[in-house]
């Protein structure tokens, strides 16, 4: 892990939607969450339960669309800085170390981010499996495809691994349960966990993030590497690449919710169906912020906000979780809203230190201070 100092040219509507994904993350998504029934506002309080992740077999909401976003982002960078590489006569094999070496690095900081405080000398109760490690791995495995398959054989390789999850999920039997079971005990992905993962699941018996369910997050990466070199692409119009993300969002939003007739979509066994129709998502996102920001030239205050996020993202993480910028709202203001109704002391305080850590990561930004790996 290392700071960067260096300014480079970059997608502003990649920065603004990668900022987007992470506000939500670090206290965005929260604020909107304690407003539900603080209002009359119906539209309001339905956007408020958007904002948590369903249980077992719900109904999908916003929130799961967070994390296969940032997936897919990852994709779209990792294209960008690959071919940078290679321009600079960097090899292969270089490449490779590289992104080996930086999936190593964001397995640990997971851990640790996900077991503070860890204790080593108890490794059966630690969790391995994290959002960071996922990344990691996410990006190292597309790396490997990007350099050795065009974008076509790319495809082949998503399309592969999520009709052979699907069939792995309906086809293998799972002891007790049998095959086809969607429950969180007897389902394919969560056995195969419990058999092979060390340390602790999340729910004890399962856990969204381990193993099984990695391999079909993986291709939203691979739908971003696609994303990424539509949006390189020099011998096509601006305008044409946000016509063609958008179809080809339209395209797989459509195709995901078709296969969840049969295969529920679902972020907690990151099911096929769920994947098309987040790839699906994103692609329509990255579509409109491309629009609006790099061909319009929209530049309005909220894109330089989360531009600010955007390009700190790794340490919009960290210091989420390890600064307590709630309390410290809580500390230093509480005397100016203390007059407010009692409810709606958790929404002033989220949203307060919620600034305070955009005014953070804006000295970082002035700073040219960027945390990366």
């Amino acid at each position: 892990m290392g700071v960067s100092n260096e300014k480079s040219k970059r997608l502003n509507s990649l920065d603004a939607l990668r900022g987007l994904d992470m506000f939500m993350i670090s206290g965005g998504g929260a604020f909107i969450y304690y407003m539900h029934g603080k209002t009359n506002i119906g539209w309001l309080n339905t956007l408020a339960l958007n904002m948590e992740h369903p249980g077992w077999l719900e109904p999908v909401t916003f929130f799961d669309f967070i994390f296969p976003l940032f997936l897919f982002i990852s994709g779209i960078s990792l294209v960008y800085s690959t071919n940078s590489q290679l321009k600079k006569g960097i090899s292969k094999t270089e490449i490779y170390k590289k992104a080996f070496k930086r999936m190593l690095v964001l397995m640990v900081l997971g851990i640790i981010y996900k077991n503070s405080p860890i204790n080593i000398f108890d490794p059966a109760h630690i969790r391995y499996s994290s959002v960071l490690g996922r990344i990691g791995m996410a990006t190292f495995f597309t790396t490997v495809l990007y350099l050795n398959f065009t974008w076509q054989k790319r495809l082949l390789w998503a399309g592969g691994i999520l009709l052979a999850y699907y069939a792995a999920m309906f086809l293998i039997p799972v002891p007790e349960y049998g095959a086809g079971n969607m429950s969180m005990e007897g389902n394919f992905a969560g056995w195969l966990d419990r058999a092979i993962m060390p340390g602790k699941l999340i729910d004890g018996i399962y856990d969204e993030n381990a193993l099984a369910t990695s391999f079909p997050a993986f291709t939203l990466t691979i739908f971003g590497a696609w994303a990424g070199d539509i949006l390189r692409k020099k011998e096509t119009t601006q305008l044409y690449k946000s016509k063609l993300l958008l179809i080809i969002g339209a395209i797989l939003l459509a195709g995901g919710f078709i296969w969840g007739l049969h295969f529920p979509i679902m972020k907690k066994m990151w099911t096929s169906s769920f994947i098309l129709v987040t790839a699906g998502a994103s692609f329509i996102s990255m579509a409109l912020f491309y629009w609006l920001i790099d061909i319009k030239n929209y530049s309005k205050g909220w894109v330089f906000f989360f531009k600010v996020i955007g390009v700190n993202s790794l340490a919009v993480y960290f210091l989420n979780k390890f600064i307590n910028f709630k309390y410290t709202a809580a500390k230093v203001f509480s005397g100016f809203y203390a007059f407010v109704n009692v409810n709606w002391h958790i929404v002033i305080e989220t949203f307060i230190g919620t600034v305070l850590l955009w005014l953070l990561l804006f000295f970082m930004y002035k700073k040219k201070i960027f945390v990366k790996v």
